[in-house]
Parts: structure tokens; C-alpha cells; sequence
């Protein structure tokens, strides 16, 4: 990405790259994400409605010896593909925690603060719809934001939405990926097996001593990833729980400080600058320089920041979208009736409602009692409509529908419908509110 003019080189413009590129990937995989959602619903809903149930239910075996792991087709993507998006999440969560926005706490008071009313008040409306009845096990539904839809709507307001106020989104979303998998973990996860438990913790303490004795290569974290997966699948706690453990093992310091990075780098420019010959493909001496400047921005970069990198175009749009396409196909009949049942109430308010009066409500007590200051460029109307935004729930909120709702197909159905409902509420809410609100001076 090019700065204009004046712009250029500032510091803090520099620092703002990756967050922009990770924007950028997050808006255009939002986008294929609501296209798949868009193919599923069609799909479940026409006369070819048996093959996409008969897709999903395909039974898929991975034998290696003697051993085999058979799963459905959907559970492999549920229980499998999404430990990958899930490890994604771990590490922007680490990165956040060591570089960015939750690295202070004064840094990680909005945010923080945002997202536990966030996620408390529909949790809350949630249980008060519910109570006294089966269906009050999904309260942890409306809790979470889906970045990437959040992210992709803001990407379409352009300069219209300041930048503080996308990096605040993002890190509130960030903080609702914790509060999921603490849940997930604590709450949506089955009867535990100890054993599996335990081989599930020496393996990752295994990757935290890699770590540790500097092992930076991705093949090692790669393996012990995989069987921390598969210790996980066994324990009886959601597997992509695994994902963010992984995540947090993988190491996140460069081999050399920048200084040492300038001074080597130097050295094979001047040695490429002094080579008189001027086609790179026959001068083995620029070929050397230029490999050795390779090798000393591995050393200079992180395995946090290269995996993270890597996988984020695969995950954006791979993994997400096929989750998508594989759970939201459900069938939308009986419209009359669609959301006076408990639970679809519960998730459309939680969210629509919900969400926007926890986030406000304690982004604009922090700035009455002045423990945190309004963004540049941003007004009270700017984070209200962000807050609005956070009610688009999508990815996380499916997920975990069909966690809380395994075997009660018809409480799943309800839920997943009211979060289509109420994410597409939200987000053209929000869209509104911003895009007739101009930036502060």
C-alpha cells in the first residue's frame, strides 16, 4: 500500500500497514463469505434440498495403519477445518496482547470494557426470553461479533469511518473471540476424558519448551499442532480449542533486534551496489546479496508474523466461506411463527438490541468518567453505530448455536435462522447510522 505525499514514511502510518491489509483481506473474504451463506440458504431451500443434507452427511475416514478417524463431511469442517480458523484467532489474539491494542491497559480499557457489555447484555436478554426452558442453553449465541462481515461493511463506508474507530472494532472483536473460546471450552464442550485432557497439556507444554529453546521452524509446531488436535478430539473438550493453544506456543520475537537487521542489510546492499555487472540473472555476487537480504529479514520477522500472514488469505477465503456454505443451508418455513419462539427471539434481540446497548452503553460511560478519550476524527454517534455493527454475529454465532444445540435439531434451525435475521438487521443499521455521519474535524 502507497501513502500519499506528505503521508509517507510517518511512523505512524508505517505501523497501521499490516492492520490495513488485514482489513483489506477480512472486507473481501466478508463478501465471499455472505455469498456462500447466500448459495447455502438456496441451495436448502429448493428441490435439490436432499443433496446438500446428503453432502454434509457423507461419511469421511482418515486411516493411517490400523488407525482410522471417520467423521462426517461437516464434522470434519466443524471439528477440523475450523481448528485452522480458530488458530488464526489465537494469534491475532497474541499479536494484540504483545503489539497491539490490548497490550496496555489503558490501550485495552475501551475495547475490553466494550465487549464484556457486549457480550454480558445479550447474554442476559438472552436468559430472561429463555428461562424455564430447554432452549436457554444457547445463551452464549448472541455474544459474539464476526469481524469479517463487521470489517467488510465498514471497508464500504471508505474514508467515511476513522480509523480509530475500525481498529476499536477490531479489538472488541478480538476480546468476543476470547469470551467464545472460554466458553466453548467451559461451557459447550462434552464429558471430559482426563487422559486425553492430560496428553492434551504435556503436548502443548512440549510446544511451549520449543518455544523456549528457540525452535522456529513451522514443520515442528505443524506436528505437535496436529497431535494436540487429535488429544483434544478425544478429552471431550471442543477440538478447535486446540487451535488457539497452538497458537499461543508459536513464537512471536524476531533472532535479531533492528539495529543488527539495518547494519546486515546495509552490507548486501552495498554488496550488490558494488558488483558492476548489471543483469541479476548472470551475477552471482547480486544473487548472493540479495539472498543474504532474504535470510536476514527471516531473521528480523517472526514465525507469528509469517504464519499469521500465510494462512490469513486461506482461512479468509477458504475456510470461512466452506463453514459458511456448510451451515447456514437451513430451511426457512413457517415465516408467521419464525420468531415468537423463545429462542429465535432471544438471538435476534440479543443481538440486534442487545449488542448495541452493551457496547455503547459502556464505550460512553468510560468517556463520562474519563477513563478513555474519543478516537480523532470520532463522536458518540460513531461508536454508536459500531456498536450496532457488533451485533453481526454470523460465523461465531452459528458455531455456536450448533454446539449449544447438538441433537436438538429444531432449536439449531431456529437459531441459525434468527442470526442470518439479525445479522443482516445490524449490519444495515449500522451501515446507515455511519454512512450519514460525517467524521469530526
Amino acid at each position: 500500500m502507497m501513502f500519499p505525499g506528505r503521508y509517507k514514511g510517518r511512523l505512524w502510518e508505517q505501523a497501521l500497514v499490516p492492520f490495513v491489509r488485514f482489513s483489506q483481506v477480512e472486507s473481501s473474504g466478508g463478501l465471499l463469505l455472505v455469498a456462500s451463506a447466500v448459495v447455502a440458504l438456496l441451495w436448502a431451500n429448493s428441490p435439490w434440498a436432499g443433496s446438500y443434507v446428503a453432502l454434509w452427511a457423507t461419511p469421511v475416514t482418515l486411516q493411517i495403519g490400523g488407525t482410522s478417524l471417520a467423521l462426517s463431511l461437516g464434522h470434519w469442517i466443524n471439528d477440523g477445518l475450523m481448528v485452522v480458523f480458530f488458530f488464526m484467532v489465537g494469534l491475532e489474539i497474541k499479536r494484540e496482547i504483545l503489539v497491539g491494542e490490548l497490550n496496555s491497559l489503558r490501550q485495552a480499557l475501551l475495547p475490553v470494557v466494550a465487549a464484556v457489555g457486549g457480550m454480558a447484555v445479550p447474554a442476559l436478554l438472552f436468559l430472561f426470553l429463555t428461562r424455564g426452558t430447554p432452549g436457554q442453553v444457547g445463551w452464549g449465541i448472541p455474544m459474539a461479533t464476526d469481524i469479517a462481515f463487521a470489517l467488510g461493511i465498514l471497508s464500504l463506508l471508505g474514508s467515511r469511518v476513522p480509523t480509530g474507530l475500525k481498529v476499536f472494532l477490531a479489538a472488541v472483536a478480538i476480546v468476543d473471540d476470547i469470551g467464545a473460546v472460554l466458553m466453548i471450552a467451559l461451557f459447550y464442550s462434552g464429558d471430559i476424558s482426563f487422559f486425553w485432557l492430560g496428553t492434551a497439556g504435556g503436548i502443548f507444554c512440549f510446544m511451549l519448551l520449543l518455544n523456549v529453546v528457540g525452535a522456529r521452524h513451522p514443520v515442528f509446531y505443524a506436528l505437535c499442532g496436529v497431535a494436540l488436535w487429535l488429544a483434544f478430539l478425544g478429552s471431550g473438550v471442543h477440538a478447535t480449542v486446540a487451535g488457539v493453544l497452538a497458537a499461543m506456543a508459536i513464537p512471536a520475537r524476531p533472532r535479531i533486534p533492528s539495529g543488527d537487521f539495518l547494519a546486515r542489510a546495509r552490507n548486501h546492499l552495498e554488496r550488490f551496489a558494488a558488483s558492476p555487472q548489471d543483469d541479476i540473472r548472470v551475477d552471482r555476487e547480486k544473487q548472493a546479496a540479495i539472498d543474504g537480504m532474504r535470510k536476514v529479514g527471516l531473521l528480523a520477522t517472526t514465525p507469528l508474523q509469517r504464519i499469521e500472514q500465510a494462512l490469513h488469505p486461506y482461512v479468509a477465503y477458504g475456510v470461512m466461506p466452506l463453514f459458511a456454505l456448510a451451515n447456514a443451508g437451513v430451511r426457512l418455513s413457517g415465516p408467521a411463527g419464525a420468531f415468537v419462539d423463545p429462542v429465535s427471539l432471544g438471538v435476534l434481540l440479543g443481538l440486534v438490541v442487545g449488542k448495541q446497548i452493551g457496547v455503547f452503553l459502556a464505550s460512553f460511560t468510560m468517556f463520562r468518567l474519563g477513563l478513555s478519550a474519543l478516537p480523532a476524527g470520532t463522536r458518540l454517534i460513531h461508536f454508536y453505530g459500531v456498536s450496532c455493527l457488533a451485533g453481526i454475529g454470523f460465523t461465531m454465532s452459528i458455531f455456536m448455536a450448533a454446539l449449544a444445540f447438538a441433537g436438538q435439531p429444531v432449536f439449531e434451525t431456529e437459531a441459525k435462522v434468527a442470526i442470518l435475521a439479525a445479522s443482516t438487521v445490524a449490519g444495515l443499521l449500522g451501515y446507515t447510522i455511519l454512512r450519514l455521519t460525517p467524521p469530526s474535524r
